[in-house]
């Protein structure tokens, strides 16, 4: 039995989030808060709210298995990274290089797509010398996830933290070795799909991720001329 979802929405999961992150970070750290698109962007721009940081995104793509495009067998991200699931690879004998390379070159035009959509005129991301917390509305296998923390690391921050309402155990475990802290509020077992432990999981679409962003580029400018 799974039993109620533990979170009402994205919301609720960020401002839960928050509280707890609000507890651990400091703002001598200068955190920095990236979420990954589409579904992380609600929760991020509620943790930046709470630790009245910055909010930005940062485009990564899963790679479907032809044909079973919900299993992840990696994900790319923008600095072209590209993270491979090899578990998933193991069971697939039958997929060629060639196939993988049409996958990743057709997530690479949508990648390329939503960098300039969501990301417009914002200046390119520096996070050298900055505490970033990556975040996402949850962690299945992780390989998104993973995916993005590889090319984070090519761009120097201080640390890396990665923050998610809710994750499969084995997951979250794995990245305590691989950030420099992760945050997992509810790691329930047995853990099957994201979408299981949130009431409303519906889609968040583009609008409302240019919604979240720009409200929260309004919110830091209110603060740079307000400073605490």
């Amino acid at each position: 039995m799974l039993g109620r979802p533990r979170f009402r929405d994205r919301v609720e999961a960020g401002v839960l989030l928050g509280r707890e992150l609000a507890q651990r970070v400091k703002s001598s750290d200068d955190p920095m808060v990236l979420a990954l698109p589409r579904g992380g962007v609600p929760v991020g721009y509620e943790i930046a709210r709470a630790l009245e940081a910055p909010l930005d995104v940062f485009i990564v793509r899963k790679l479907g298995v032809p044909g079973h495009e919900e299993l992840a067998m990696g994900a790319i991200a923008s600095g072209g990274v590209r993270v491979m699931n090899e578990e998933v690879l193991n069971y697939l004998p039958r997929l060629s290089d060639r196939d993988i390379d049409a996958v990743a070159a057709r997530e690479q035009v949508e990648l390329e797509r939503r960098e300039k959509s969501y990301r417009g005129n914002r200046p390119p991301l520096d996070v050298s010398g900055r505490t970033v917390i990556v975040v996402d509305d949850g962690l299945a296998t992780g390989s998104t996830m993973r995916a993005a923390v590889r090319a984070l690391r090519r761009m120097n921050p201080r640390a890396i933290m990665v923050a998610v309402p809710v994750a499969a155990p084995s997951t979250c475990q794995e990245f305590r070795a691989e950030v420099d802290e992760i945050v997992c509020l509810h790691t329930p077992e047995p853990f099957n799909a994201v979408g299981l432990w949130y009431e409303d999981f519906s889609q968040t679409t583009d609008e409302e991720v240019h919604a979240l962003l720009d409200a929260a580029d309004r919110a830091e400018a209110t603060q740079v001329r307000s400073p605490r």
